[in-house]
Formats: C-alpha cells, structure tokens, sequence
C-alpha cells in the first residue's frame, strides 16, 4: 500500500497526525476512516493489516491519532468522547476538502461507538464497521473504576492501561455518562457490519449482541472466534479486514466497468488520461503502465518489463521441458531479466539514433544436481525458447481499424 503521512485541524485547533493508505495498483473507488481503540493510536499493528486489506480491495484509508494520543497535538487529559466524535468530523472534511468525502467508517473498540454517535453528521457515510465494540461509551469506566474514588474527589487520578500512564479527569466520566448510544444505534440509517469475538475480555461479545438486536438492518454480525479484544495475532487482523472489505463492496458506489472482450488473444484498453492499460490476456487480467517519472502511475509493469517477463518465463519453461524429457534434475529455474536500448558494435555510424538495437541482460540461475555438461547444454536450450527465436526473427504486424 502506499502510505502518506498527513495532517488535518480539529474543532479546537490542534493538528492532528494521520496516515492516507491507498492501494498501490489502482486510484482508490472509495475512502474509509478508521477510529482506534481507547488509549490506542493509528500505529496498531491491527489497524494496519486491516487498511491493508482494504487497499486491495481499491479502498483507500485515513487512519488517524485522536487529540492527545500518538503523534496528534493536545493533552489526553483533556479529551473525551465527545472530542472523538469531533475529531472524526474533522477527519471527514479533510478527506472531502482533499480527496473524496469518506464512504465507509471503521471504529475498534471505543473507536467503535464512536463511529456509530457520528454517522449521522457524515452524510457521505454509506456503511459503518464496529470491532470489539462497547455498546455503551461508559463501559470504559471498567478500566480505572480502582480509581473512581479519587477521581470524583480530586477531579483526577493518573491510570494505568494497558502498562501505560494516563491521566484521566472527572469530565471525561462525566461526558462519557451523557452518550448513550440506543437511539443512535436505532437510528443509524446505515450498512453495520459487527465483529467481535466471544473470547474478548476487555469488551464481552454481550455488547456485541445488545448493538445487534437495537440495529436496523441491513446489518451483520460476524464472530472472531479466538481473538483478543486488541486483535493481537497477526491473522485475526488479516481475517478481519479481508471480511470488511468483501462485506463493505455491496453498499459502496463502485466504479462501472465494462467487461473486456474479444475474439482476439489479448486485449489492450486505454483511456483518454494516464498510461494505466487494463490488458485481458484470455480470462486473465492484467495491468499495464509506464513510471511516474514519464507521467504514468506506476501500477503495473512497462510494455517492455512485460516483454522481458515473457522472455524470461518462456526460458525457464522451455529450460523445465527439456530437463523434464532428459530426467535431469532441475529444481529450480530463475530467470533475471534487464532490458536496455544500445549501440550495435558492429555498426559503422554509431552516433545515429538508428544504430541503436534492444539488449536483454539475461542471467539464468539452475538448482538442482546438474554437472558441467548439463549445465552448457541448458543454456544453450535456453536460446532456442520460442519467445527468444521471435524477437530475433523477422516480425510482421498487421494493423488495421476495427
């Protein structure tokens, strides 16, 4: 995924730190926001397979810190879950002021609430996703209850959660008391898909069921069966985004595409702006496209790298025909390709553009128990590869109109 750090301003000023993730082979078709877990920050090793998958699935992700926490400007103490809600809308406008206003809102945990209290003051939101989600804000209390006492006598108390200190003010239990989400929940209007997993301590999977029986449809319920609150192994994560991602393409606008079809073997597609090519080789789809340096997007291979990979996988199937027939052992082929414009040595008027001729660099790798003899004659085979035999035949293209 290509990943960009950004900033954006909320309601009370501070700069808050964030990360833009879009996929790496496409535009993105829609944007998400994702709101981390209580005392969290957008660096979670969830939060990042989770945007990862959806990039694949051409969905681009603003993961950010709220006030207070990571890399963002003010003081945690200070916070409060009306402030996340804030904190959301401001991360809404700086999608839609920059790129495209968010079409899908992911919150973890507390995040989870969060996104669910502010669907309704972003109309672009068509789906909403909760992971490991309380169904009440104040559920969070559970965490410094030890330290209940001395917050409402001293009006704060520093906390330890999750090994970490924070302090935490009698304002944020006193905002926290005043959201109560059953008529959000009701009246969310939106696509809600709900994670959670029955093994979750933090969070208990009962929330999950009251967010569930209060929610309209459509709505989802998926478990996560075996997973900590904070999807802790890497594979929860990978499984949870890959669901989102699948779930979320059947409320999101995506692109109309026109199949590609013709009787031909391949199929080059290109519209009026870019480079980007869609290529249909059979049923099989491919992207082609030139360097950001030349004014491409870089999302898939040149026209020549292409030529080069067919050079080097007709080499290595024809190297694995030949050793197959002989009952050589050969493990393993690679093939390392590089293509270049080059002078010919044998040519008189070497300062014309015309004297210059295609050189492919082309270095074969053998695994296997091959010796000397074996060897020389692979790579003499390797020259007589059909791809290897047209490019140093005479060709003839053919084109007309259609």
């Amino acid at each position: 995924m290509a990943s960009t750090k950004v900033t954006f301003t909320n309601s009370n000023g501070y700069q808050l730190s964030a990360k833009l993730e879009q996929p790496v082979n496409q535009h993105p078709h829609s944007y998400a926001i994702f709101a981390h877990c209580f005392t969290c920050n957008k660096n979670l090793n969830a939060v990042r397979n989770i945007s990862r998958a959806l990039n694949q699935a051409g969905i681009a992700v603003l993961r950010f810190d709220f006030t207070g926490l990571g890399e963002s400007e003010g003081d945690f103490a200070d916070s409060n879950f009306t402030s996340n809600v804030e904190d959301l809308e401001a991360a809404a406008n700086y999608l839609a002021e920059n790129h495209a206003a968010p079409s899908l809102l992911i919150g973890h945990s507390l995040g989870g609430a969060a996104v669910i209290h502010v669907a309704d003051r972003i109309a672009s939101a068509k789906a909403i996703v909760t992971i490991g989600a309380p169904h009440d804000p104040a559920h969070v209390k559970h965490l410094f209850k030890e330290h209940s006492d001395t917050i409402a006598t001293a009006g704060e108390a520093e906390v330890s959660i999750g090994g970490r200190p924070f302090k935490v003010k009698k304002q944020f239990l006193e905002d926290i008391a005043e959201h109560s989400q059953e008529e959000k929940i009701k009246n969310l209007k939106r696509a809600l898909l709900i994670l959670h997993s029955p093994q979750d301590l933090t969070v208990p999977i009962e929330n999950a069921a009251k967010i569930y029986l209060e929610a309209r449809h459509p709505k989802s319920f998926v478990t996560l069966d075996g997973a900590d609150h904070l999807l802790s192994n890497k594979g929860d994560s990978q499984y949870a985004g890959q669901l989102i991602a699948s779930w979320a393409q059947r409320y999101l606008d995506l692109p109309e595409k026109e199949d590609l079809r013709s009787e031909s073997d391949v199929l080059v597609r290109l519209g009026n702006e870019g480079f980007t090519s869609e290529v249909m080789v059979r049923h099989h789809s491919l992207t082609a496209d030139e360097p950001a340096s030349i004014g491409g997007n870089d999302f898939g291979p040149t026209p020549y790298e292409l030529l080069s990979a067919s050079l080097g996988a007709c080499t290595a199937m024809t190297l694995q025909m030949y050793a197959r027939r002989k009952k050589w052992d050969l493990q393993e082929v690679r093939v390392h390709l590089n293509h270049r414009k080059d002078y010919a040595n044998d040519m008189a008027e070497v300062e014309q553009a015309s004297s210059k001729i295609d050189h492919f660099d082309r270095i074969i790798e053998l695994d296997g128990e091959l010796d000397d003899t074996q060897r020389a004659k692979l790579l003499e085979i390797a020259d007589k590869c059909p791809v290897h035999r047209t490019l140093h035949n005479d060709v003839v293209i053919s084109t007309s109109l259609g």
